[in-house]
């Protein structure tokens, strides 16, 4: 298991998470990319305890992720499982796992003060915090999409799925688009991914 987190998150990084992976008894699955989420928790029939986290997310990421899942279980545990998923006791859990990882040790100093203000209040997806997003996007490798906030109103783009949309104007925090099929209005995080396409 060493070897295989070496992989994948930061060499400092191993042995705690490690150690959470034992204490907490993880079945830990590495797969493929999953477009609508980065990583999941599951208690399963028998008891145990299955995360999932996709192989394609940057270190960084990848830690993240994987202390976001490992909250959940130890909130679960601790509080019971009729608290919210992302409620108080998940984010109290989810700061004081990360705690120890916000060091420049583990992160880039770049990423330091942005994983601070974060967790200050943790969203229940790294890709909901535009700030952080956009941080830990700096990390990916080299790809062709854009973010939608960077694209002009009247941009044409499509979307993982191949629907085709043209951006509008921003609505409170996020960007009213229309569906280029069916003239329907959708709302977009700023921070979304997508790729642009030339008229």
């Amino acid at each position: 298991m060493r070897e295989v987190l070496s992989k994948y998150i930061p060499e400092n990084a191993v042995a705690p998470c490690l150690e959470m992976i034992k204490l907490n008894h993880v079945h830990l699955k590495i797969v493929n990319e999953r477009v609508t989420r980065h990583g999941d928790y599951r208690r399963m029939p028998d008891g145990s305890h299955q995360i999932t986290v996709n192989a394609n997310l940057n270190k960084y990421r990848f830690l993240i992720t994987l202390v976001h899942e490992i909250a959940h279980l130890i909130a679960f545990t601790k509080y019971g499982r009729s608290i919210k998923p992302h409620g108080v006791e998940w984010k109290h859990t989810f700061q004081q796992l990360m705690l120890p990882f916000i060091r420049p040790e583990v992160f880039p100093s770049s990423l330091l003060p942005v994983l601070a203000r974060h967790f200050k209040n943790p969203k229940a997806s790294s890709d909901t915090d535009a700030y952080l997003s956009v941080a830990l996007k700096e990390f990916d490798p080299q790809n062709d999409k854009n973010y939608i906030f960077e694209l002009p109103i009247g941009s044409v783009f499509r979307i993982h799925n191949g629907k085709v949309f043209k951006k509008g104007n921003k609505r409170v925090k996020r960007y009213e688009c229309i569906e280029a099929n069916t003239g329907r209005v959708y709302l977009f995080q700023p921070n979304a991914e997508v790729e642009l396409i030339n008229d």
